[in-house]
């Protein structure tokens, strides 16, 4: 076991874990941030995307000693109130069915738009691409992403 200190949501948080802790579970079962989602648990599927220094990382594979000092946020972080133009965005045009991916499709589509601010289709695309949805959202996702970058907010 080692003593973490995190920057998560812009608050430091410590954590006494085993060094090659997953990521995710340090902020699922340790600091009480369920909001990231556990799937398949080999960086596959992207439903665990959390953003470490505003790049998106696979939490499930990535270790809590690998963080270091990098600032994460999770899908808790994104917005303090839920009113992030991405998150109004989605529920105004009725992205969800089931939901579980959305956290890590919300967090891929922020990073996107902060890399990127006006992605062509195919960037959205290729960028989307590595988080899967089992509802085949991609559409209104997309639709979505298009509409925050026209308003020209992220």
């Amino acid at each position: 076991m080692a003593v973490f200190e995190l920057s998560v949501n812009g608050e430091r948080r410590s954590t006494d874990v085993p060094p090659d802790m997953p990521l995710l579970w340090v902020l699922r079962d340790h600091l009480g941030l369920t909001g990231t989602k556990y799937s398949c648990g080999i960086a596959f599927c992207g439903t665990c995307v959390v953003l470490v220094d505003g790049e998106p990382v696979r939490s499930c594979v990535v270790t809590v000693e690998s963080v270091g000092d990098g600032n994460i946020t999770t899908i808790e972080g994104l917005s303090e109130t839920g009113d992030h133009p991405l998150q109004r965005a989605w529920i105004e045009d009725q992205v969800p069915q089931c939901g579980y991916c959305h956290p890590g499709q919300l967090l891929q589509a922020a990073a996107l738009l902060e890399r990127n601010p006006h992605p062509t289709d195919e960037e959205i695309d290729e960028y989307m691409a590595g988080v899967l949805c089992r509802c085949g959202v991609y559409q209104r996702i997309k639709r979505v992403i298009r509409k925050v970058e026209k308003e020209g907010i992220r």
